[in-house]
């Protein structure tokens, strides 16, 4: 779905910081927005009402700030558009090397060829850095437009919603919840359409069943569709059916680069296992806690070292090399440092009882998108170099979850809002700020509110031990946003904020993958569960 209502070509600088692009434009053109959305939901075309306002909404963020991410799939369009398939892999005029398979090069080939009709200065591989108006233009709108198959995901995703908790108001009934908390993502909105990236045909691709293979973060959830061929059965014959399917699609996928050759240099994009273990912006997973541990340990040993305990001696210790906020290899200081193989292990020993479940003990569909689940979160908390913006992976196929079960309903919560806050700190401009608190607070309370009325006829979602850890972020932004820089510290120690945001959300996370585990083992299989 597309529109151009209230666009015009316009220059573009840090990215239009004069075109209204703050909080008070925001509210003034939403508010608009909102009253068409009305309009059509009083007419009954509520799922297309809401999919126009949110692209309405994608529409009004083009001219916010974009990462570095805007200018690496510039570099790719670029690099698949003016070089031959034997030189993707190998080229290295600009930092931002391809490093993502074969098929998302290919979607950038074709998406270069319309980019050219727009400004062919942008295939130039020699313009690093390159972001003209025409530029920033089409590279928006090309993931407002893909994000099209997100948008039918959605709506497949809606059809096969149980109705039976449906309330007479339309903002009561499953599918409208699920419609809003996919379609209205808070964390997609920002990474795609602020940060920019190719997330939502992506996830569109995931939530049809789609293509795994098709970039390789959906690795990750693969082990789950490998024993759900049927929900309450496991078949050697249909394992072994499915995994020929998926020998295929990678055979498509990696042929050409076999028949040249260059497998070894394509494994080694897509592998770096020499940027370390854990990522610039530090997702918060075990090893953010594993580090952060570390690094108290550190110290605690520095200061005693001066005293006669003498546990640590100073002129031995990295000098905060894993709170740099550099993408680079580092040994720990104290804790045994962590290898790629041991994050291999700890996450195939994690993943692996969610599969045996599903073998073994099926839940039905349930268990399946559960089992699924737990595979991303698996990966997301145990393994090497992850990106923040991978738990989004969790989140969005949680959400078909949280409008079944009360007990799912209150793990999404929990996930979504320590996942979606984890994602701040890739927004880090000024004028920024105002719009991704406003949008974090309003998907929060919606999703707070429309499940507890929901599933108001069961127990509370949540506890106090979790009522107040979640409250606990509010103080928490106060002091990363507006006391620290303040502080003397800002200068001598400028990773604080990023650290404490890691470790505080690494904790909401783990709890919610424990939570959600513990469901999986204790809950029966499918047949008990319908004699009972």
């Amino acid at each position: 779905m597309r529109t151009t209502r209230g666009l015009r070509p316009r220059r573009l600088s840090s990215h239009a910081r004069d075109t209204g692009c703050g909080l008070s434009g925001l509210e003034t053109r939403g508010a608009a927005a909102m009253a068409d959305l009305g309009i059509a939901m009083g007419g009954g075309n509520w799922f297309s009402a809401l999919a126009l306002a949110v692209t309405l909404l994608k529409c009004l963020l083009i001219p916010t700030y974009h990462s570095t991410d805007f200018e690496v799939h510039r570099n790719w369009l670029a690099i698949t558009h003016s070089l031959p398939v034997s030189q993707w892999y190998y080229e290295a005029t600009s930092e931002w090397t391809l490093d993502y398979p074969p098929f998302f090069a290919w979607f950038e080939w074709a998406l270069s060829h319309v980019a050219k009709y727009f400004d062919e200065e942008m295939l130039n591989v020699h313009n690093v850095n390159y972001s003209s108006s025409r530029t920033v233009l089409f590279q928006r709108f090309s993931v407002i437009f893909t994000d099209a198959l997100f948008v039918y995901a959605v709506h497949e995703c809606c059809k096969c919603t149980d109705g039976k908790k449906a309330g007479k108001e339309l903002t009561e009934k499953p599918k409208f919840i699920l419609s809003v908390l996919l379609l209205w993502n808070f964390g997609l909105l920002i990474v795609d359409h602020i940060h920019f990236q190719y997330n939502g045909f992506l996830f569109g691709l995931m939530l049809l069943s789609i293509a795994r293979l098709f970039q390789h973060i959906y690795l990750y959830v693969a082990p789950a569709y490998d024993g759900s061929i049927r929900w309450n059965s496991f078949s050697f014959v249909r394992l072994i059916s499915l995994g020929l399917i998926v020998f295929l699609v990678s055979a498509l996928s990696l042929g050409p680069f076999l028949a040249l050759n260059q497998l070894p240099q394509v494994f080694s994009r897509l592998f770096p296992f020499k940027r370390g273990l854990c990522h610039a912006y530090w997702a918060p997973n075990f090893w953010a806690l594993y580090s952060a541990l570390d690094k108290v340990l550190c110290v605690v040993g520095i200061v005693t070292s001066r005293s006669e305990l003498k546990l640590l001696d100073p002129n031995k210790t990295a000098k905060a090399s894993m709170t740099s906020g550099l993408v680079q290899q580092f040994q720990h200081t104290v804790l045994p440092s962590v290898t790629p193989l041991a994050t291999f292990l700890c996450t195939l020993v994690a993943i692996l009882p969610s599969i045996f479940c599903l073998w073994f003990k099926p839940q039905g569909p349930r268990g399946f998108l559960r089992c699924l689940i737990l595979c991303a979160l698996s990966s997301f908390i145990f393994g090497w170099h992850v990106h923040e913006k991978a738990i989004l992976l969790a989140i969005l196929p949680m959400s078909l979850l949280s409008v079944g079960k009360a007990g799912d309903a209150s793990v999404f919560l929990i996930l979504a809002t320590t996942g979606h806050y984890s994602l701040f700190p890739l927004l880090f401009t000024a004028p920024e700020l105002p719009i991704k608190i406003l949008l974090m607070l309003l998907f929060t309370i919606y999703s707070i509110s429309s499940l507890k009325t929901l599933f108001r006829k069961d127990k509370p979602l949540f506890n106090w031990m979790e009522t107040f850890y979640l409250l606990g972020l509010g103080p928490l932004e106060i002091f990363c946003e507006f006391v620290f820089p303040l502080t003397s510290w800002k200068l001598k120690y400028p990773f604080i904020p990023l650290l404490l945001t890691s470790v505080y959300c690494a904790i909401g996370i783990t709890y919610s993958w424990f939570k959600l585990y513990v469901s999986v083992l204790i809950d029966p299989p499918v047949g008990k569960t319908k004699k009972q």
